[in-house]
Protein backbone atom coordinates (compact mmCIF):
# COMPACT_ATOMS: atom_id res chain seq x y z
CA UNK A 1 0.00 0.00 0.00
CA UNK A 2 1.64 3.20 -1.19
CA UNK A 3 -0.80 5.63 0.41
CA UNK A 4 -2.11 5.86 3.95
CA UNK A 5 -5.90 5.83 4.25
CA UNK A 6 -7.01 9.42 3.80
CA UNK A 7 -10.19 9.03 5.87
CA UNK A 8 -8.03 8.48 8.96
CA UNK A 9 -6.74 12.01 8.49
CA UNK A 10 -10.14 13.66 8.06
CA UNK A 11 -11.30 16.12 10.73
CA UNK A 12 -14.12 15.27 13.14
CA UNK A 13 -17.73 15.66 11.95
CA UNK A 14 -18.21 19.18 13.29
CA UNK A 15 -15.24 20.48 11.30
CA UNK A 16 -16.50 18.80 8.15
CA UNK A 17 -19.70 20.79 8.65
CA UNK A 18 -17.78 24.03 9.11
CA UNK A 19 -15.85 23.52 5.90
CA UNK A 20 -19.04 23.05 3.92
CA UNK A 21 -21.27 25.64 5.58
CA UNK A 22 -20.42 28.35 3.07
CA UNK A 23 -21.78 26.49 0.04
CA UNK A 24 -24.92 24.54 -0.72
CA UNK A 25 -24.71 20.78 -1.15
CA UNK A 26 -25.94 19.19 -4.39
CA UNK A 27 -29.17 17.19 -4.38
CA UNK A 28 -27.17 14.21 -5.60
CA UNK A 29 -24.03 13.22 -7.46
CA UNK A 30 -23.55 10.46 -10.02
CA UNK A 31 -22.31 7.31 -8.32
CA UNK A 32 -21.65 3.68 -9.14
CA UNK A 33 -21.36 1.46 -6.09
CA UNK A 34 -20.61 -1.87 -7.77
CA UNK A 35 -17.96 -2.50 -10.41
CA UNK A 36 -15.82 -5.59 -10.88
CA UNK A 37 -12.17 -5.25 -11.84
CA UNK A 38 -9.81 -7.66 -13.64
CA UNK A 39 -9.15 -9.26 -10.25
CA UNK A 40 -12.45 -11.13 -10.71
CA UNK A 41 -13.12 -10.52 -14.43
CA UNK A 42 -14.20 -7.19 -15.83
CA UNK A 43 -15.02 -5.42 -19.05
CA UNK A 44 -12.11 -3.15 -18.12
CA UNK A 45 -8.60 -4.31 -19.04
CA UNK A 46 -7.09 -2.69 -15.93
CA UNK A 47 -8.16 -0.98 -12.74
CA UNK A 48 -6.69 2.28 -14.02
CA UNK A 49 -8.81 2.23 -17.18
CA UNK A 50 -11.92 2.48 -15.01
CA UNK A 51 -11.02 6.04 -14.10
CA UNK A 52 -10.80 7.32 -17.66
CA UNK A 53 -14.44 6.35 -18.11
CA UNK A 54 -15.44 7.66 -14.68
CA UNK A 55 -13.96 11.10 -15.34
CA UNK A 56 -15.58 11.38 -18.75
CA UNK A 57 -18.98 10.54 -17.24
CA UNK A 58 -18.60 12.77 -14.15
CA UNK A 59 -18.84 9.87 -11.71
CA UNK A 60 -18.01 11.14 -8.21
CA UNK A 61 -18.06 7.86 -6.26
CA UNK A 62 -17.01 4.36 -7.31
CA UNK A 63 -17.26 1.07 -5.44
CA UNK A 64 -14.91 -1.81 -6.20
CA UNK A 65 -16.83 -5.07 -5.75
CA UNK A 66 -14.85 -8.16 -6.76
CA UNK A 67 -15.75 -11.77 -6.01
CA UNK A 68 -13.96 -13.15 -2.94
CA UNK A 69 -10.88 -10.91 -3.16
CA UNK A 70 -9.61 -7.52 -2.03
CA UNK A 71 -6.53 -7.76 -4.24
CA UNK A 72 -7.57 -4.75 -6.31
CA UNK A 73 -8.06 -2.42 -3.35
CA UNK A 74 -4.63 -0.76 -3.50
CA UNK A 75 -4.72 0.02 -7.24
CA UNK A 76 -8.32 1.16 -6.91
CA UNK A 77 -7.58 3.43 -3.96
CA UNK A 78 -4.58 5.02 -5.68
CA UNK A 79 -6.67 5.63 -8.80
CA UNK A 80 -9.42 7.23 -6.73
CA UNK A 81 -6.93 9.57 -5.04
CA UNK A 82 -5.32 10.57 -8.33
CA UNK A 83 -8.69 11.27 -9.95
CA UNK A 84 -10.47 12.75 -6.91
CA UNK A 85 -13.16 10.06 -6.95
CA UNK A 86 -14.43 8.83 -3.59
CA UNK A 87 -13.66 5.11 -3.05
CA UNK A 88 -16.04 2.51 -1.61
CA UNK A 89 -14.42 -0.79 -0.62
CA UNK A 90 -16.72 -3.74 -1.24
CA UNK A 91 -16.60 -7.50 -1.82
CA UNK A 92 -18.99 -10.17 -3.16
CA UNK A 93 -19.64 -13.80 -2.29
CA UNK A 94 -21.75 -16.66 -3.59
CA UNK A 95 -23.42 -18.65 -0.84
CA UNK A 96 -25.93 -21.45 -0.47
CA UNK A 97 -29.09 -21.80 1.61
CA UNK A 98 -29.47 -25.59 1.63
CA UNK A 99 -33.07 -25.54 2.87
CA UNK A 100 -34.08 -23.31 -0.04
CA UNK A 101 -32.12 -25.51 -2.43
CA UNK A 102 -34.06 -28.57 -1.27
CA UNK A 103 -37.38 -26.73 -1.66
CA UNK A 104 -36.55 -25.28 -5.07
CA UNK A 105 -36.68 -21.68 -3.84
CA UNK A 106 -34.63 -19.29 -5.99
CA UNK A 107 -33.13 -16.31 -4.17
CA UNK A 108 -31.13 -13.94 -6.40
CA UNK A 109 -29.74 -16.49 -8.82
CA UNK A 110 -32.50 -17.14 -11.38
CA UNK A 111 -31.13 -20.54 -12.41
CA UNK A 112 -29.95 -22.18 -9.18
CA UNK A 113 -32.36 -22.64 -6.25
CA UNK A 114 -30.82 -21.84 -2.88
CA UNK A 115 -27.84 -20.03 -4.30
CA UNK A 116 -27.42 -16.50 -2.95
CA UNK A 117 -25.18 -13.64 -3.98
CA UNK A 118 -24.21 -11.47 -1.03
CA UNK A 119 -22.04 -8.37 -0.74
CA UNK A 120 -20.07 -6.59 1.94
CA UNK A 121 -20.07 -2.80 1.61
CA UNK A 122 -17.74 -0.22 3.11
CA UNK A 123 -15.01 -2.60 4.26
CA UNK A 124 -12.06 -1.31 6.25
CA UNK A 125 -9.02 -0.30 4.26
CA UNK A 126 -6.54 -1.87 4.16
CA UNK A 127 -8.44 -5.16 4.12
CA UNK A 128 -8.10 -7.35 7.20
CA UNK A 129 -9.61 -10.59 8.42
CA UNK A 130 -8.93 -12.74 11.46
CA UNK A 131 -6.91 -15.86 10.66
CA UNK A 132 -9.72 -18.40 11.11
CA UNK A 133 -12.06 -16.61 8.71
CA UNK A 134 -9.22 -15.85 6.32
CA UNK A 135 -8.42 -19.56 6.18
CA UNK A 136 -12.05 -20.43 5.42
CA UNK A 137 -12.20 -17.81 2.66
CA UNK A 138 -8.97 -19.10 1.12
CA UNK A 139 -10.38 -22.64 1.18
CA UNK A 140 -13.48 -21.50 -0.73
CA UNK A 141 -11.37 -19.69 -3.32
CA UNK A 142 -9.23 -22.79 -3.80
CA UNK A 143 -12.35 -24.92 -4.34
CA UNK A 144 -13.53 -22.56 -7.07
CA UNK A 145 -10.11 -22.74 -8.72
CA UNK A 146 -10.13 -26.55 -8.61
CA UNK A 147 -13.41 -26.46 -10.53
CA UNK A 148 -11.90 -24.15 -13.16
CA UNK A 149 -8.78 -26.33 -13.45
CA UNK A 150 -10.99 -29.34 -14.18
CA UNK A 151 -12.90 -27.31 -16.77
CA UNK A 152 -9.58 -26.48 -18.42
CA UNK A 153 -8.72 -30.18 -18.63
CA UNK A 154 -12.09 -30.85 -20.29
CA UNK A 155 -11.56 -27.99 -22.72
CA UNK A 156 -8.21 -29.46 -23.73
CA UNK A 157 -9.85 -32.82 -24.43
CA UNK A 158 -12.21 -31.03 -26.83
CA UNK A 159 -9.39 -29.01 -28.40
CA UNK A 160 -7.27 -32.14 -28.83
CA UNK A 161 -9.95 -33.77 -30.97
CA UNK A 162 -9.83 -30.81 -33.36
CA UNK A 163 -6.17 -29.73 -33.24
CA UNK A 164 -4.03 -32.10 -31.12
CA UNK A 165 -1.09 -29.68 -31.02
CA UNK A 166 -3.17 -26.89 -29.43
CA UNK A 167 -4.16 -26.47 -25.78
CA UNK A 168 -4.90 -23.91 -23.11
CA UNK A 169 -3.02 -23.72 -19.81
CA UNK A 170 -4.77 -22.83 -16.57
CA UNK A 171 -1.64 -21.14 -15.22
CA UNK A 172 -1.21 -19.13 -18.42
CA UNK A 173 -4.86 -18.08 -18.31
CA UNK A 174 -4.36 -16.94 -14.73
CA UNK A 175 -1.34 -14.79 -15.59
CA UNK A 176 -2.39 -13.56 -19.03
CA UNK A 177 -6.11 -12.93 -18.68
CA UNK A 178 -6.83 -12.92 -14.94
CA UNK A 179 -5.30 -11.26 -11.90
CA UNK A 180 -4.99 -14.34 -9.71
CA UNK A 181 -8.61 -15.53 -9.50
CA UNK A 182 -9.75 -17.37 -12.64
CA UNK A 183 -13.45 -17.28 -13.58
CA UNK A 184 -15.44 -19.03 -16.30
CA UNK A 185 -15.31 -15.90 -18.42
CA UNK A 186 -11.51 -16.04 -18.46
CA UNK A 187 -11.70 -19.55 -19.94
CA UNK A 188 -14.12 -18.37 -22.61
CA UNK A 189 -11.80 -15.49 -23.48
CA UNK A 190 -8.85 -17.89 -23.70
CA UNK A 191 -10.72 -20.05 -26.24
CA UNK A 192 -11.56 -17.01 -28.38
CA UNK A 193 -7.94 -15.86 -28.33
CA UNK A 194 -6.70 -19.39 -29.10
CA UNK A 195 -8.84 -19.39 -32.24
CA UNK A 196 -7.66 -15.92 -33.28
CA UNK A 197 -3.98 -16.71 -32.76
CA UNK A 198 -3.98 -20.01 -34.63
CA UNK A 199 -6.29 -19.39 -37.59
CA UNK A 200 -5.88 -16.67 -40.20
CA UNK A 201 -9.44 -15.86 -41.19
CA UNK A 202 -12.63 -15.24 -39.19
CA UNK A 203 -14.24 -18.12 -41.09
CA UNK A 204 -11.53 -20.55 -39.98
CA UNK A 205 -11.69 -19.24 -36.42
CA UNK A 206 -15.45 -19.74 -36.21
CA UNK A 207 -15.13 -23.20 -37.76
CA UNK A 208 -12.68 -24.17 -34.99
CA UNK A 209 -15.04 -22.91 -32.29
CA UNK A 210 -18.00 -24.68 -33.90
CA UNK A 211 -15.97 -27.89 -33.90
CA UNK A 212 -15.54 -27.46 -30.12
CA UNK A 213 -19.33 -27.08 -29.94
CA UNK A 214 -19.61 -30.52 -31.56
CA UNK A 215 -20.73 -29.08 -34.88
CA UNK A 216 -23.33 -26.67 -33.50
CA UNK A 217 -23.43 -23.50 -35.58
CA UNK A 218 -22.36 -20.23 -33.99
CA UNK A 219 -24.88 -17.42 -33.88
CA UNK A 220 -22.16 -14.86 -33.28
CA UNK A 221 -19.02 -13.78 -35.11
CA UNK A 222 -15.36 -13.12 -34.42
CA UNK A 223 -15.95 -9.41 -35.02
CA UNK A 224 -18.01 -9.40 -31.81
CA UNK A 225 -15.59 -10.57 -29.09
CA UNK A 226 -17.99 -10.10 -26.19
CA UNK A 227 -20.76 -11.97 -27.99
CA UNK A 228 -18.59 -14.92 -28.99
CA UNK A 229 -17.16 -15.21 -25.46
CA UNK A 230 -20.66 -15.30 -24.01
CA UNK A 231 -21.59 -17.98 -26.55
CA UNK A 232 -18.51 -20.08 -25.75
CA UNK A 233 -19.32 -19.87 -22.05
CA UNK A 234 -22.95 -20.83 -22.62
CA UNK A 235 -22.23 -23.71 -25.01
CA UNK A 236 -19.21 -25.26 -23.30
CA UNK A 237 -18.93 -24.17 -19.67
CA UNK A 238 -22.48 -23.89 -18.34
CA UNK A 239 -24.69 -26.83 -17.34
CA UNK A 240 -25.09 -29.19 -20.30
CA UNK A 241 -21.86 -28.03 -21.93
CA UNK A 242 -19.08 -30.49 -22.75
CA UNK A 243 -16.62 -28.79 -20.37
CA UNK A 244 -19.10 -28.13 -17.56
CA UNK A 245 -18.02 -29.11 -14.05
CA UNK A 246 -20.47 -29.10 -11.16
CA UNK A 247 -19.47 -26.86 -8.27
CA UNK A 248 -18.38 -28.54 -5.07
CA UNK A 249 -20.87 -27.59 -2.35
CA UNK A 250 -17.88 -26.83 -0.14
CA UNK A 251 -17.17 -23.87 -2.42
CA UNK A 252 -20.32 -22.18 -1.08
CA UNK A 253 -20.47 -20.53 2.32
CA UNK A 254 -23.65 -20.15 4.33
CA UNK A 255 -25.13 -16.63 4.54
CA UNK A 256 -24.26 -16.63 8.24
CA UNK A 257 -20.60 -17.35 7.50
CA UNK A 258 -20.54 -14.72 4.74
CA UNK A 259 -21.97 -12.15 7.14
CA UNK A 260 -19.34 -13.06 9.73
CA UNK A 261 -16.56 -12.48 7.20
CA UNK A 262 -18.04 -9.16 6.07
CA UNK A 263 -18.50 -7.82 9.59
CA UNK A 264 -15.07 -9.00 10.72
CA UNK A 265 -13.63 -7.07 7.76
CA UNK A 266 -15.49 -3.97 8.93
CA UNK A 267 -18.21 -3.99 6.29
CA UNK A 268 -21.99 -3.73 6.08
CA UNK A 269 -23.94 -6.85 4.98
CA UNK A 270 -25.75 -6.10 1.72
CA UNK A 271 -28.27 -8.13 -0.25
CA UNK A 272 -28.06 -7.65 -4.06
CA UNK A 273 -31.63 -7.66 -5.38
CA UNK A 274 -32.19 -9.39 -8.72
CA UNK A 275 -35.74 -8.02 -9.19
CA UNK A 276 -37.54 -8.57 -12.53
CA UNK A 277 -36.27 -10.38 -15.61
CA UNK A 278 -37.07 -9.39 -19.20
CA UNK A 279 -40.39 -11.26 -18.99
CA UNK A 280 -41.40 -9.51 -15.77
CA UNK A 281 -40.79 -12.58 -13.60
CA UNK A 282 -39.28 -12.64 -10.11
CA UNK A 283 -37.64 -15.35 -8.04
CA UNK A 284 -39.67 -16.98 -5.28
CA UNK A 285 -37.63 -15.12 -2.64
CA UNK A 286 -38.23 -11.69 -4.18
CA UNK A 287 -41.72 -11.83 -5.69
CA UNK A 288 -43.44 -10.27 -2.67
CA UNK A 289 -41.80 -7.01 -1.58
CA UNK A 290 -43.27 -7.13 1.91
CA UNK A 291 -42.11 -10.69 2.55
CA UNK A 292 -38.69 -9.85 1.12
CA UNK A 293 -38.38 -6.97 3.58
CA UNK A 294 -39.31 -9.34 6.42
CA UNK A 295 -36.81 -11.98 5.29
CA UNK A 296 -34.03 -9.41 5.06
CA UNK A 297 -34.99 -8.19 8.52
CA UNK A 298 -34.60 -11.70 9.88
CA UNK A 299 -31.17 -11.75 8.24
CA UNK A 300 -30.41 -8.39 9.90
CA UNK A 301 -29.58 -6.94 6.51
CA UNK A 302 -30.82 -3.37 6.07
CA UNK A 303 -28.70 -2.47 3.05
CA UNK A 304 -29.73 -3.62 -0.43
CA UNK A 305 -28.29 -3.09 -3.86
CA UNK A 306 -29.70 -3.05 -7.36
CA UNK A 307 -28.13 -3.33 -10.80
CA UNK A 308 -30.77 -1.22 -12.60
CA UNK A 309 -29.50 -2.11 -16.07
CA UNK A 310 -31.30 -5.45 -15.80
CA UNK A 311 -34.61 -4.03 -14.54
CA UNK A 312 -37.70 -2.37 -15.99
CA UNK A 313 -37.63 1.26 -14.92
CA UNK A 314 -41.21 1.30 -13.63
CA UNK A 315 -40.69 -1.81 -11.51
CA UNK A 316 -37.39 -0.34 -10.32
CA UNK A 317 -39.15 2.85 -9.21
CA UNK A 318 -41.94 0.97 -7.43
CA UNK A 319 -39.54 -1.35 -5.63
CA UNK A 320 -37.06 1.36 -4.66
CA UNK A 321 -39.80 3.59 -3.26
CA UNK A 322 -41.31 0.69 -1.29
CA UNK A 323 -38.04 -0.46 0.23
CA UNK A 324 -36.78 3.02 1.07
CA UNK A 325 -40.01 3.80 2.90
CA UNK A 326 -39.62 0.46 4.70
CA UNK A 327 -36.35 1.84 6.10
CA UNK A 328 -33.82 0.16 3.82
CA UNK A 329 -30.69 1.82 2.53
CA UNK A 330 -30.32 1.37 -1.24
CA UNK A 331 -27.34 1.57 -3.55
CA UNK A 332 -26.96 1.10 -7.32
CA UNK A 333 -24.21 -0.23 -9.58
CA UNK A 334 -23.45 -1.67 -13.01
CA UNK A 335 -21.23 -4.70 -12.18
CA UNK A 336 -19.21 -4.61 -15.44
CA UNK A 337 -18.42 -8.32 -14.93
CA UNK A 338 -19.18 -9.39 -18.50
CA UNK A 339 -17.13 -8.81 -21.68
CA UNK A 340 -19.44 -6.02 -22.89
CA UNK A 341 -18.14 -2.51 -22.27
CA UNK A 342 -21.04 -0.34 -21.12
CA UNK A 343 -21.07 3.17 -19.61
CA UNK A 344 -20.41 3.54 -15.89
CA UNK A 345 -23.45 5.78 -15.59
CA UNK A 346 -26.22 3.72 -14.00
CA UNK A 347 -29.31 3.31 -16.18
CA UNK A 348 -32.31 1.00 -16.24
CA UNK A 349 -32.96 -1.74 -18.79
CA UNK A 350 -32.93 -0.48 -22.35
CA UNK A 351 -30.55 2.30 -21.27
CA UNK A 352 -33.42 4.26 -19.74
CA UNK A 353 -32.18 7.23 -17.74
CA UNK A 354 -32.94 7.23 -14.02
CA UNK A 355 -35.09 10.08 -12.73
CA UNK A 356 -34.05 12.49 -10.00
CA UNK A 357 -35.70 10.50 -7.20
CA UNK A 358 -33.89 7.29 -8.13
CA UNK A 359 -30.57 9.12 -8.42
CA UNK A 360 -31.16 10.80 -5.07
CA UNK A 361 -31.99 7.47 -3.41
CA UNK A 362 -28.80 5.89 -4.74
CA UNK A 363 -26.81 8.95 -3.64
CA UNK A 364 -28.20 8.67 -0.11
CA UNK A 365 -27.25 5.00 0.04
CA UNK A 366 -23.75 5.85 -1.13
CA UNK A 367 -23.50 8.50 1.57
CA UNK A 368 -24.42 5.94 4.22
CA UNK A 369 -21.55 3.69 3.14
CA UNK A 370 -19.15 6.65 3.01
CA UNK A 371 -20.12 7.66 6.55
CA UNK A 372 -19.60 4.08 7.70
CA UNK A 373 -16.09 4.00 6.21
CA UNK A 374 -15.29 7.39 7.77
CA UNK A 375 -16.43 6.39 11.25
CA UNK A 376 -14.66 3.03 11.07
CA UNK A 377 -11.46 4.81 10.02
CA UNK A 378 -11.80 6.95 13.16
CA UNK A 379 -12.16 3.83 15.32
CA UNK A 380 -15.86 4.47 15.92
CA UNK A 381 -18.97 2.34 15.39
CA UNK A 382 -20.23 2.26 11.82
CA UNK A 383 -23.63 1.44 10.36
CA UNK A 384 -25.48 -1.18 12.40
CA UNK A 385 -27.97 -3.55 10.75
CA UNK A 386 -30.86 -4.78 12.86
CA UNK A 387 -33.99 -6.88 12.49
CA UNK A 388 -35.90 -3.66 11.84
CA UNK A 389 -34.12 -0.90 9.89
CA UNK A 390 -33.10 2.04 12.07
CA UNK A 391 -34.37 5.02 10.08
CA UNK A 392 -32.89 7.63 12.43
CA UNK A 393 -29.47 6.02 12.00
CA UNK A 394 -29.94 6.02 8.23
CA UNK A 395 -30.80 9.73 8.18
CA UNK A 396 -27.79 10.61 10.31
CA UNK A 397 -25.46 8.56 8.11
CA UNK A 398 -26.90 10.07 4.93
CA UNK A 399 -26.12 13.56 6.21
CA UNK A 400 -22.68 12.70 7.56
CA UNK A 401 -21.66 10.74 4.47
CA UNK A 402 -22.65 13.61 2.22
CA UNK A 403 -20.26 15.87 4.11
CA UNK A 404 -17.50 13.25 4.06
CA UNK A 405 -17.74 12.88 0.29
CA UNK A 406 -17.93 16.64 -0.31
CA UNK A 407 -14.89 17.20 1.90
CA UNK A 408 -13.01 14.57 -0.08
CA UNK A 409 -14.01 16.10 -3.41
CA UNK A 410 -13.38 19.72 -2.47
CA UNK A 411 -11.01 19.68 0.49
CA UNK A 412 -7.24 19.78 0.74
CA UNK A 413 -6.14 16.15 0.44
Amino acid sequence: MKNSYILKEFPPPEKLTGFLSAGSLPRYRLVNGHIHTPFSFSAFESVRSVFDAARSENISVLGINDFYVSDGFDDFYEGCLENRIFPLFNIEFIGLIKDFQAKGIRVNDPNNPGRIYFCGKGLDYPFHLESRLKSELESVKEKTQEQLRTMTVKLNLLIGKVRPELSVSFDEIRTRFAKGLVRERHLAKAIRVLAEENYNTPEEQIAFIEALYGGKKSKSGMNKPASIENEIRGNLLKAGGAAFVEEDEESFLSPQKIKAIIMNAGGIPCYPVLLDDTSGNFTEFENDFGKLAEELGRMETNLIELIPGRNDINILKKFTEYMYHAGFTITFGTEHNTPEMEPLTVRARGRRDLDGLLLETAWKGTCVIAAHQYLRARGETGFVSAEKPLTEQRTAFEKLGEKVIEYYLKGEL
